[in-house]
């Protein structure tokens, strides 16, 4: 009984090594071959092998298509990146790298073939997308004991509460359990120990709540995949090197925009064009922190208070500006000064930082790292109202520096462009 158990379980696991590897390898294929073949013929080959123009574009699609793999599996870690919205931005950055690289060798390629290519990979990943919606979506086996039994079901996997010590026969991708619970009985421990030799994942009900959530609960602190409670200190000094050469390299696009719409809010209201606020930032160490006024003057004389829907301290330009995210653009000089970065947690006042402290438990380890103009809170909860958004948003904010990494960089940078062209948590 339990070799059929591992032989069938088994050869799951190996369908689902053989779909990656076919999905990677035929996406090569289709992003190299089909695009060199319209443009060059049946001399492609020979082309390729001879001449330096034709195996760089065709080396380059390959490059560009490997890219684009990885970056999507990647994304398939964070809970909310199953969607098409993530595909084409994924894709430019990716063909837009290896043109840069390209250009910067001065090696010559062939653009309508690069072209062709990145027309051809979207098409792939879109497909792939439907299919792997359709027959791909995670199913999840939940053993009854302990905190399994909070797990709540959503768009990113199918859940299904287990009976018995048994998975009767049906497929699942993984089982989940809370391996620190002590109502485990003996048979459901031997059942988890089965399913490890059959090749079948087993997770505990924390990760697998993080990975659904994108929350970490703020009742206690939760190591990252390093076991360190501390983020990276390489990536956050590449962090640091980014954001510096990020800001610079895009002052003669923010600048004129931020000093004409300072302008505007000087002959709409009375009042200073910057709006300059003390807020507690890296280390717990309080900064100035700068941003386009977009209320009436003098809008917090009677102390800090969080900013009400249709609040009516908020300018007819002060509206404009905070849907589409423009009264942010000052705090690119707090990012040269390195007080804040481009992506991180968003920095609060002293008076609201007092009070959480108190409120809610280890709300400090938030200073851990650097705040930012934006970050996985902002995209993906939105704003903050109350102390009660607040305890979400920090529980957003933990998974961030849990996660601290270049990938969940990349992710927030993509929904941030979505948030600005919606909208998304403005006040």
């Amino acid at each position: 009984m339990k070799d059929t158990f591992n032989r069938r379980h088994s050869r799951w696991y190996e369908r689902l090594i053989f779909s990656e590897l076919f999905y990677l390898v035929a996406g090569l294929v289709v992003a190299t071959v089909p695009p060199a073949f319209i443009r060059w013929g049946t001399a492609s080959y020979e082309l390729i092998r001879t001449s330096e123009v034709h195996f760089n574009t065709f080396v380059a699609c390959g490059f560009a298509f490997f890219g684009v793999f990885l970056i999507l599996r990647r994304f398939k870690n964070y809970p909310g990146a199953h969607t098409l919205s993530y595909i084409l931005p994924s894709v430019a950055i990716s063909y837009l790298l290896v043109v840069a690289v390209l250009f910067m060798t001065r090696e010559g390629y062939a653009r309508s073939v690069l072209l062709a290519s990145f027309a051809l990979t979207n098409l792939w990943c879109f497909v792939g997308f439907y299919l792997s919606r359709r027959y791909r979506t995670p199913k999840l086996a939940l053993v009854p004991f302990g905190r399994t039994l909070d797990l709540t079901a959503g768009d990113e996997a199918v859940l299904n509460l287990l009976d018995t010590p048994a998975l009767e026969g049906r497929r699942y991708d993984a089982v989940v359990a809370d391996l620190h619970s002590d109502d485990l009985p003996p048979e459901w421990e031997r059942f988890l120990a089965r399913c490890v030799l059959a090749r079948i994942p087993v997770y505990n009900t924390r990760q697998v709540q993080e990975s659904l959530s994108g929350r970490v609960r703020v009742n206690h602190l939760s190591e990252n995949e390093f076991g360190a409670l501390l983020p990276s200190p390489v990536y956050d000094f590449c962090k640091r090197v980014m954001d510096i050469a990020l800001v610079l390299l895009t002052v003669p696009v923010w600048l004129p925009v931020m000093l004409i719409t300072g302008v505007i809010i000087k002959l709409e209201s009375p009042g200073p064009m910057f709006f300059i606020q003390e807020r507690i930032g890296q280390g717990s160490r309080a900064f100035k922190v700068y941003k386009l006024r977009s209320m009436c003057k003098d809008s917090e004389k009677d102390g800090a208070q969080f900013a009400a829907a249709n609040d009516m301290r908020v300018t007819r330009v002060g509206r404009v500006i905070r849907k589409t995210r423009i009264d942010e653009l000052p705090q690119f000089i707090n990012v040269l000064k390195g007080e804040m970065s481009l992506i991180g947690p968003r920095p609060e006042q002293k008076t609201f930082v007092e009070r959480f402290e108190k409120e809610i438990p280890f709300y400090t380890y938030r200073h851990v790292v650097k705040p930012g103009i934006t970050g996985w809170a902002q995209v993906v909860h939105g704003y903050a109202a109350n102390a009660d958004d607040t305890r979400v948003k920090i529980e957003h904010d933990f998974y961030y520096i849990k996660h601290f990494s270049l990938w969940l960089d990349i992710l927030i940078i993509f929904r941030t462009i979505r948030t600005i062209l919606t909208g998304f948590g403005a006040r």
